[in-house]
């Protein structure tokens, strides 16, 4: 199967095999048992490394004094010595997705909502609805498929239009949209090239800046990716794109539909947006 529904995967599965560093391990449960074996494995791989670490000191001092022609034993001591080396220097970094973007500053009016109502047919998605969006609000927005969830965000953002009422946003309010759709992304651009369309330089929360090739880096995407063609890209890589994209151009009202649906399982265990 492929899947990004970790919950799927709770009750599906009941083996899952890891690849990683070049090593395959076999976890005999679903994906909960999976993280928490997972979770001791790598801690008792910590310690392991720490001691090797703490010997591998000690060793290099023998090392350096370039016992070459000391005989068998000599020779047994230097091989360890590299296998040593080797277990020490395993890096266990994991990347992590962090954001401190710089938002456009909002005034005391975000948005309004006035009698709204929307109707496609005779399906009525939006009736007679008023809201007054606050500082700060934070609001998930829950319902069946098909009940106008995407209707009544596209009326937020002015993606669409209201049959009858009024919606005013604040003249401060800068509106960033993350939809379900990747079609905002142009398939012939290299990643680099889609960013740099919208800035060359990336202001963060403390006035700083950062180029747009290093802003990539932090949200998952390394140098070595950074030329890609967008049409090569995998699903969960477009959508990551894409939120860079809303979110570099300094929002201060973020709506987001579905965000989490294709991003891959490391993004959503890592993500973290400040």
């Amino acid at each position: 199967m492929v899947t990004h529904d970790r919950y799927f995967l709770d009750n599906v599965a009941n083996e899952i095999i890891e690849l990683d560093r070049g090593k395959l391990y076999r976890y005999k449960g679903n994906y909960a048992y999976f993280l928490e074996k997972k979770s001791d494995r790598e801690e008792m791989l910590k310690t392991e490394i720490s001691k090797a670490r703490h010997l591998l000191k000690k060793e290099l001092e023998w090392m350096r004094k370039q016992p070459r022609a000391r005989g068998t034993k000599a020779k047994y001591r230097i091989d360890a010595y590299y296998e040593l080396e080797e277990k020490a220097s395993v890096n266990l970094k994991r990347d992590r997705l962090e954001l401190d973007i710089k938002e456009s500053r909002q005034g005391g009016k975000v948005l309004e909502l006035h009698h709204v109502s929307k109707s496609y047919g005779s399906a009525k998605m939006v009736d007679d609805f008023s809201y007054v969006f606050k500082k700060k609000d934070r609001i998930g927005i829950v319902g069946k498929n098909g009940v106008g969830k995407s209707t009544f965000l596209d009326l937020l953002t002015g993606a669409s239009k209201s049959d009858t009422g009024e919606i005013i946003p604040g003249v401060t309010t800068k509106v960033g949209y993350f939809t379900q759709e990747v079609e905002d992304l142009n398939p012939n651009h290299r990643v680099i090239e889609e960013v740099k369309e919208i800035a060359e330089f990336i202001t963060l929360a403390d006035g700083s800046s950062v180029s747009a090739s290093k802003f990539l880096d932090t949200f998952l995407f390394p140098p070595e990716k950074q030329y890609n063609i967008i049409e090569k890209l995998s699903g969960g890589e477009k959508k990551r794109l894409q939120l860079l994209k809303v979110l570099v151009r300094n929002p201060n009202f973020l709506v987001l539909d579905e965000p989490t649906n294709d991003f891959d399982i490391d993004t959503l265990n890592v993500g973290r947006l400040s």
